[in-house]
């Protein structure tokens, strides 16, 4: 294929090299003389391990162009890359006036009477609904009805890190292809052929979105990192050996386990180990930010939840709880998410009714027995049977757990506040 790549920066520029060495004609773009002068020497215009080597063999081989302007490229293209910079504006956001004017350069370069359409991809990061609300409008402003037919736009964004790049753009841990769709796309496809990672085909913002969740994630666990470091260092304790135990645990720490969008944390052990050394890093002078806001944010998305269930419910809606305990098949009920909101839709003036069937509450005690009764005075006449729970006549039904899955509740609302889909 013939390849287009806008923006010959880190992102743009270590592009241009691996398309081409896939075997691609590559055309690299950039305003800046000195970056097309240094690409055109076959030399790279950034300190990458190995892009020399890649700009001089794609020159040698004929597989490599770098202009200062589109001309006639976008001709016979099959893809645009769009990998110019979006840096912080004044309030935090993305500044888009460079994935803007290059998305006008584009719409102005296409022909109209393109035969196939061109494949536009974005690699640029960019806030959710950015190809829909800014550059759509762009494409249709000056193709007007023809824009969805011409040009296809794509979100497909990159995991590269610097010093590593060439090696992250042939072993990724991930391609992601976002479309309008959320189908394939031929050309994307084509153009990752031969890269051997799990590749996912979703909607254009799901696409969008995917490098702020990863970046963000990455700098929570440097800042968590960074927080128990100093709590260890505080307390002579070895960080290196603390972590090379937390990093050996695959099943739980490293994993997917705990990361799935749904229910508040509770139980008998978060809450109050997150609260013990909250206490310890204050009392030793450790100062660890992340960790104080957790409690924090938990407390915020209980709100959330609630919030969510009672803003269409008629005043006393009756409301079926599945699942009480803290998680399933369990009758923990200390700090449970769902005793708080239990409570609240109580304090709210509904009518609530709990089914757990591993609830017994003559079998709780300790602690568990008087958490579940100085939070649920009344936890006796909120518990119901299986019969019960089935017999409908719910407002809504709100699973906080897998439970509701075994029950045949009929045609009811459900919310379920387990699971965020």
């Amino acid at each position: 294929m013939k390849v287009v790549v806008f923006g010959l920066g880190y992102v743009g520029c270590t592009a241009v090299a691996c398309i081409a060495k896939c075997g691609h004609h590559v055309v690299g773009i950039d305003p800046s003389a000195d970056k097309v002068e240094t690409i055109a020497a076959g030399r790279s215009p950034i300190n990458e391990p190995g892009l020399d080597n890649l700009l001089a063999e794609a020159l040698s081989q004929q597989r490599l162009e770098a202009s200062r302007t589109i001309g006639d490229h976008l001709d016979d293209a099959q893809i645009a890359i769009v990998c110019v910079g979006t840096p912080s504006g004044a309030d935090g956001a993305h500044n888009m006036s460079y994935v803007a004017q290059v998305s006008r350069q584009i719409a102005e370069a296409v022909r109209p009477d393109r035969i196939e359409p061109l494949t536009v991809a974005f690699r640029s990061t960019m806030r959710p609904g950015s190809i829909d609300q800014i550059i759509a409008p762009i494409m249709r402003s000056r193709l007007g009805d023809a824009a969805d037919h011409v040009v296809k736009l794509v979100y497909n964004p990159e995991f590269l890190r610097e010093a590593t790049a060439v090696d992250d753009y042939f072993n990724p841990p991930k391609i992601v292809i976002g479309t309008r769709s959320g189908e394939p796309s031929a050309a994307m496809e084509a153009l990752h052929e031969g890269i051997d990672a799990p590749i996912f085909h979703v909607g254009i913002r799901e696409a969008e979105f995917t490098k702020f969740v990863d970046n963000t994630w990455h700098a929570v666990k440097v800042a968590f990192a960074n927080e128990i470091g100093r709590v260890c260092q505080q307390l002579s304790i070895s960080a290196g050996e603390v972590h090379r135990i937390f990093v050996s645990d695959t099943k739980l720490n490293i994993s997917p386990y705990y990361t799935r969008p749904g229910g508040a944390f509770g139980g008998s052990c978060l809450p109050k180990d997150v609260r013990a050394l909250q206490h310890i890093a204050g009392d030793t002078g450790a100062n660890t930010h992340l960790i104080d806001s957790l409690i924090r944010s938990n407390e915020a998305h209980k709100h959330y939840q609630f919030s969510r269930i009672v803003r269409d419910l008629p005043p006393r809606a009756r409301v079926l709880v599945v699942g009480l305990a803290f998680k399933a098949n369990t009758d923990d009920l200390r700090e449970s998410p769902a005793v708080d909101l239990a409570r609240r839709l109580l304090d709210a003036g509904h009518q609530v009714r709990v089914y757990d069937p591993a609830l017994r509450p003559e079998r709780l005690v300790g602690q568990n027995l008087g958490y579940a009764y100085a939070h649920l005075p009344t936890i006796d006449t909120l518990l119901v049977d299986r019969p019960t729970a089935e017999a409908g006549g719910w407002d809504v039904v709100v699973a906080t757990n897998q439970l509701v899955r075994a029950l045949a509740l009929g045609d009811v609302q459900i919310v379920d506040v387990s699971s965020i889909p």
